[in-house]
């Protein structure tokens, strides 16, 4: 084996070659992964809805759309408009849990209340996140599916029958839960437009790849998801103690057995973070709560790796990418060590050969995202992202560092959390009205 790092040890030279392989070949490899995926995706996965039925209203199953709310004043009574005005479907209530919002929002939610009569208002004096108020939910909720549904989030008018369609199935039995496929609602600032090629990205092709190709996916969208009632009682509802609620059900359910599939056909619309604090903090959730599971399942995937070969193929994926993230960053911290000393010494010719191979790895990791990228704008939503390639540079470069930023920053948090420390309550967002999507 050729050693590309030399510390006179030979299992350190040997352990350091093969992290330097990962950190150089693991972005890139994962990029043409996922562009292969979409392609099995299209034309082998066997769950793919290719036809929609109408259901009739006399046949249509009880659906309860569950509202977590937090403060949520500025976005809460266009949702619920759209939500009682825009939906074609009949057999539905809204039911919104207010987990101690402190804002207007419980005096907007009574105001609607009067003019509505399938919303239902549930009261939680005490914030304690969503997962809490969405478990309390369940009791008092009517429908045996549930639309877990964001106070920014509204799915397209068709979606409920959609939804119904994939449980309705023969062979549906064991489907869990049915998640949607997502689309930016705020595209007004370059953040959010660069989003909209994120979410692509994430939810277009890796969603379609995990679920065509390895049988599960790694997490349903919090947002906008339709579990069956029984399979969240089966888990034992949501974990509260999560920083990511939809990601912790969502291996939940696949280690229990139960199946979880996505719809790429199932719009939703959502306003995303249009300010870098905001996005960074949001972020974070995301990588404490990935990393919150990885720590959860890891003994239960070793001792039984080949139950099901596909979920281990995503927990390795996992490993790699928490692995791929620190050594990241302490390459690039040495990158800039060396740069300093190259430069104090006047070794000119070192730091030419230090921002050759930068540029070269940076060259190869643009063109495996630019296929990954392009696959997904085509793939997702009949090719009408296809525009949005514009904004991949700055998806590629900006986006994947601060993702793996997160994942560092937040890694002690989450151990924390396993051990018994972890709080699911959230904080207010920051909101900008918005119109909101009617079609």
């Amino acid at each position: 084996m050729i050693h590309l790092v030399h510390t006179g040890h030979p299992v350190i030279d040997i352990l350091l070659t093969l992290l330097f392989l990962i950190l150089i070949t693991y972005p890139i490899l994962g990029g043409f992964s996922w562009f292969i995926g979409v392609i099995c995706y299209t034309f082998l996965f066997k769950f793919r809805q290719k036809k929609w039925t109408d259901v009739s209203a006399e046949s249509e199953p009880m659906i309860t759309i569950m509202v977590p709310a937090h403060n949520e004043e500025i976005v809460i009574e266009q949702t619920i408009d759209y939500l009682m005005n825009q939906i074609n479907y009949e057999n539905y209530e809204v039911l919104v849990t207010d987990d101690g919002s402190t804002d207007r929002t419980p005096e907007i939610l009574a105001e609607l209340q009067e003019h509505y009569p399938k919303l239902r208002i549930l009261r939680i004096e005490k914030n304690k996140g969503k997962a809490h108020a969405f478990n309390i939910g369940l009791g008092f909720a009517k429908g045996q599916l549930i639309l877990s549904n964001d106070a920014d989030t509204v799915p397209e008018p068709e979606a409920l029958n959609r939804y119904v369609n994939y449980f309705n199935r023969p062979d549906a039995t064991n489907i869990a839960a049915v998640t949607a496929n997502m689309d930016v609602q705020n595209r007004s600032r370059l953040i959010a437009k660069s989003q909209t090629v994120e979410f692509s990205s994430i939810v277009g092709i890796i969603k379609r790849t995990q679920i065509g190709v390895l049988g599960g996916i790694y997490a349903y969208s919090g947002a906008n998801t339709m579990y069956r009632k029984d399979a969240l009682i089966d888990v034992g509802l949501f974990r509260q103690d999560r920083a990511t609620e939809d990601i912790s059900v969502a291996w939940d359910h696949q280690m229990d057995g139960w199946l979880s599939l996505f719809g790429a056909q199932i719009m939703f619309f959502m306003q995303v973070p249009e300010n870098l604090r905001m996005l960074y903090r949001q972020r974070q959730r995301w990588a404490k709560g990935g990393t919150e599971v990885w720590l959860t399942n890891l003994k239960k995937v070793l001792r039984h790796p080949f139950d099901n070969i596909g979920r281990t193929i995503m927990f390795i994926d996992q490993s790699l990418s928490i692995i791929w993230s620190f050594f990241f960053w302490i390459s690039s911290a040495l990158f800039l060590l060396l740069l300093v000393h190259f430069l104090e010494t006047g070794n000119y010719e070192r730091i030419y050969h230090m921002f050759t191979m930068a540029f070269i790895f940076v060259i190869f990791e643009m063109i495996a995202g630019v296929f990954q990228l392009g696959a997904s704008l085509i793939a997702d939503d009949r090719g009408r992202k296809l525009k949005y390639l514009f904004f991949a540079p700055l998806y590629m470069l900006f986006f994947w560092m601060m993702n793996a930023l997160t994942i560092i920053t937040t890694f002690i948090p989450a151990v924390k959390s396993i051990l018994g420390f972890g709080t699911g309550t959230w904080k207010s967002p920051e909101r900008q009205k918005k119109p909101v999507k009617e079609s």
